[in-house]
């Protein structure tokens, strides 16, 4: 697959899947918008790393939507246009409905609703208003296996994910006479920074054998998904949703 001067947007891209899918886009010949919130160096050491010239670094935090809206500015300002966008970005917090208060309840359900949902809508707002005049584009949502099993400990990211699934296919719908194809990946655990804690504490053999490959997935194997999911010749897998958990969970 080659991305050949495609401009993408990659949010969350300091690190882990937003880092390997920057890479991999660069390695293909695309021109890449690293996306952080507050992590700067880290952002400049994904940046650093990037093959290839004319690459950039965009902040901003996808909870805000002026934020939002400079973001896109700013990458379409210094790579000349989107051509694809990636919707990374995104928290993951425990708050089990038995354990904690109704404050905390509502606190952890509005802000990952925020950052995991509408965060990525509003983003898709503004990519559609330049991609529509430069006649298509791409959207790939990383979303999550938790939004058909379920998170009990987590549901507002489960529901946040499942929300994304639908916007993915709503935009699909609406998008593809206008030549912007919007599809979605979801991984179940991959080994990041994020989900850390889980995989090295004491139910991490648990984690990895639900697997029948005995692991967790590479941020590398997601961000394959997410270059197929963006390539030419892949406009009628628009509105997909691909499985990337290692059949850890198979639905119908």
């Amino acid at each position: 697959m080659r991305f050949d001067e495609k401009r993408v947007l990659v949010t969350g891209a300091s690190r882990g899947i937003g880092r390997a899918i920057a890479l991999q886009f660069a390695g293909a010949g695309a021109r890449v918008a690293v996306h952080y919130e507050t992590n700067q160096s880290a952002a400049e050491t994904t940046l650093a790393e990037l093959p290839g010239t004319g690459h950039t670094l965009c902040a901003g935090d996808v909870a805000n939507p002026d934020a939002v809206a400079q973001l896109v500015t700013k990458t379409v300002t210094d790579l000349g246009g989107l051509d694809i966008l990636v919707n990374n970005a995104g928290i993951f917090e425990a708050h089990p409905v038995d354990e904690v208060s109704y404050e905390d309840w509502q606190h952890h359900w509005q802000h990952t609703l925020t950052v995991n949902l509408t965060g990525p809508a509003n983003l898709c707002w503004h990519a559609v208003q330049h991609m529509r005049q430069s006649g298509g584009g791409r959207i790939v949502n990383v979303s999550s296996r938790g939004a058909f099993r379920g998170e009990p400990r987590c549901p507002a990211y489960g529901a946040s994910k499942a929300g994304l699934n639908a916007l993915t296919q709503s935009l699909a719908q609406q998008l593809a006479p206008l030549g912007i194809f919007v599809s979605a990946v979801a991984p179940g655990f991959v080994e990041t920074d994020m989900a850390s804690t889980v995989l090295e504490g004491p139910g991490g053999d648990a984690v990895r054998c639900q697997s029948p490959l005995g692991r967790v997935a590479k941020p590398e194997e997601v961000a394959h998904a997410v270059l197929f999911l963006a390539s030419a010749g892949a406009e009628f897998s628009t509105g997909a949703i691909i499985d990337v958990n290692g059949a850890s969970y198979l639905r119908s």
